[in-house]
């Protein structure tokens, strides 16, 4: 019964929204398949490494990063693949590439209660975090990368 809900509620959105998702979903799983590969060879579609896009932002892209924000965080719990925080913070770099958005996505590491080094990824446009800022506070920045558009 959740999954017919589901499919109902899907149908009923907004035809921009329900390609937005899709899409999500298809790149959600691209990524996946890219965090498989080695990181040396994916870094090279990231950006330029150690650096930062700026912190401005043009307002008329404020709904655009909230919408793919949300499709990214709904999408990622219904994928049959894991879709964390690397996953989705390299599906929404790519979203926004094809908008022709800047942003940059950063690498963080920190240690977990038992002193086991764990590692975190996020993704910022202008002012706003698009995946994993609900924790990127517990991580110390180790590396990142800014996707610039060239116009």
């Amino acid at each position: 019964m959740k999954v017919l809900r589901r499919i109902k509620i899907f149908l009923l959105l907004d035809m921009n929204i329900k390609l937005l998702l899709i899409e999500a979903f298809f790149l959600l799983g691209w990524a996946r398949i890219l965090k498989g590969r080695s990181f040396s060879k994916v870094a090279l579609t990231l950006g330029e490494h150690m650096k930062e896009t700026t912190l401005f932002m043009d307002e008329s892209n404020r709904k655009l990063l909230k919408n793919v924000s949300d499709a990214i965080n709904i999408v990622s719990r219904y994928t049959f693949w894991e879709s964390m925080c690397l996953v989705k913070a390299i599906a929404a770099l790519k979203m926004l590439e094809r908008r022709h958005v800047e942003s940059t996505i950063y690498f963080g590491t920190s240690k977990d209660k038992t002193g086991k080094l764990i590692a975190h990824a996020w993704l910022r446009s202008g002012p706003f975090y698009i995946t994993g800022a609900e924790v990127m506070d517990q991580f110390v920045i180790v590396s990142y990368f800014a996707k610039r558009i060239s116009r």
